[in-house]
């Protein structure tokens, strides 16, 4: 492997992490936010529908940010797959990724 080709393996899988790491962060905040809507609901004298629509709308962006996790996952595995086919990589390089953590259809992961 050439000093370049190895660069830009190490830039691309230094990208790779941050992408996932930026991924995590999304849901978490989002999960703050969720958790901060909900708590103003409760402690506040407003009805029990008060920023429903919000919530929703929030829940549904959450499910696309575990979407965006679920893809990068499937973009780091074949990545993975890239470094021990085309560059000889291994010895535990890369990153073990269950099948069903990156299964097309979560019911299909869940019933198992």
């Amino acid at each position: 492997m050439t000093d370049k080709t190895r660069d830009e393996a190490l830039n691309i899988r230094k990208l790779m992490r941050e992408a996932e790491a930026v991924s995590d962060e999304a849901m978490v905040a989002c999960a703050r936010l969720k958790q901060a809507m909900i708590l103003a609901r409760l402690r506040s004298d407003t009805e029990v529908d008060t920023g429903q629509r919000a919530l929703m709308r929030l829940i549904h962006a959450e499910q696309q940010a575990l979407s965006l996790s679920t893809n990068l996952l499937r973009v780091h595995d074949e990545l993975s797959k890239v470094a021990r086919e085309k560059m000889g990589i291994d010895g535990g390089v890369d990153t073990p990724i269950e099948a069903h953590a990156i299964a097309p259809d979560i019911r299909a992961s869940v019933a198992s």
